[in-house]
């Protein structure tokens, strides 16, 4: 049985990828992790803004207790979405974790200028993309206390 943080519920993470495999990857890897957590998918960055929003069709959904934003996404950048929710004084103490393939300095200075909570380069080997999603659930699901919605 995986142990429940947050009062005993599970964690809720929002999961902005457009690209299926990654996601399902990702998605995969957190349900063999070792905190319970429900990982919500979105494929872009309008999609993201209104789930956080709860915006239609997502008036019922949980308000997330971390996020993982791809920087490279359709309709709207990460980079644009990170704006938005650090603008936003409901949205802006989630934390959030830009997960991108990006290692370019001009892309890791724009997310902790908008303030990011950290930023993860996707590696492109498989097992080192599972160790890498791993690490993030060790520390931000584990160590970090998270702050209450």
């Amino acid at each position: 049985m995986l142990p429940l943080l947050n009062g005993g519920k599970p964690i809720e993470i929002l999961l902005v990828e457009d690209c299926t495999d990654e996601a399902e990857l990702t998605m995969d890897s957190l349900k063999d992790g070792r905190v319970r957590n429900r990982v919500h998918w979105v494929e872009d960055g309008e999609e993201a803004l209104a789930f956080l929003r709860r915006q239609a069709p997502y008036e019922l959904v949980p308000r997330p207790d971390l996020i993982l934003l791809d920087l490279r996404l359709p309709r709207m950048s990460g980079h644009e979405v990170l704006a938005e929710i650090k603008r936003d004084p409901l949205l802006k103490r989630i934390p959030v974790v830009i997960m991108t393939e990006s290692d370019d300095e001009k892309d890791i200075f724009r997310a902790y200028d908008g303030h990011a909570n950290c930023y993860v380069t996707k590696p492109v080997d498989m097992d080192k993309f599972i160790e890498a999603v791993r690490s993030i659930e060790d520390f931000w699901l584990t160590t970090v206390h998270l702050p209450a919605a």
